[in-house]
């Protein structure tokens, strides 16, 4: 595909403007009037107000690209954001369930299974708070450059071990030892 002067955009989408991550020459606005956005982290820049999220809403990052460019980046980016707001959501409903269920049962069977309920609630959002700490240190990560690499070989996580655990800090390998010496130690 290509856009009116025949230039495709970094990443292969065409703009009224867009051409390497630069905006169109003295900053006219796309063919229908709006003015092309930028991204801020990748230089993706869209045409006709589209988001650049939302061009890359197709994109899977492949084993062919070169590991953790910036594309890639800004892909586990958004997945780390959006798995974070989608676990504060959660929270925000558990909270207010929470407050609303408030009731006194008056009969000790119906208190017992609301306090159960509540405590198991409870428990599900604790572990969520500590995933939460995990998604904001694998964002971190990425601003610093180290996101995608294994902690203790310093080699690639790899795309596939990514995608299924994007706050992943350990190569498969890596992990499996971790798990043994793990067993080995509790067994003792």
């Amino acid at each position: 595909m290509k856009n009116k002067k025949g230039i495709k955009d970094v990443n292969g989408h065409s703009g009224a403007n867009g051409h390497n991550g630069q905006n169109g020459k003295n900053g006219k606005n796309g063919k229908n009037g709006y003015s092309n956005e930028h991204n801020g982290h990748n230089g993706i820049h869209a045409a006709n107000g589209a988001s650049a999220k939302d061009k890359n809403k197709d994109y899977r990052p492949t084993e062919k690209e070169p590991f953790m460019n910036e594309r890639q980046k800004e892909y586990f980016r958004q997945k780390l954001a959006i798995w974070r707001e989608d676990i504060l959501k959660e929270a925000k409903d558990t909270l207010q369930h929470l407050q609303d269920e408030n009731v006194n049962h008056p009969d000790l069977a119906d208190r017992a299974s609301s306090e159960t309920d509540r405590a198991i609630e409870l428990r599900a959002r604790d572990r969520q708070r500590k995933l939460i700490n995990k998604i904001d240190a694998a964002l971190h990560r990425i601003d610093d450059g180290t996101y995608g690499y294994c902690e203790e070989t310093g080699e690639p996580i790899g795309i596939k071990r990514l995608e299924a655990r994007p706050i992943a800090t350990l190569s498969v390998e890596a992990q499996e030892r971790h798990e043994r010496r793990e067993r080995i130690y509790r067994d003792d």
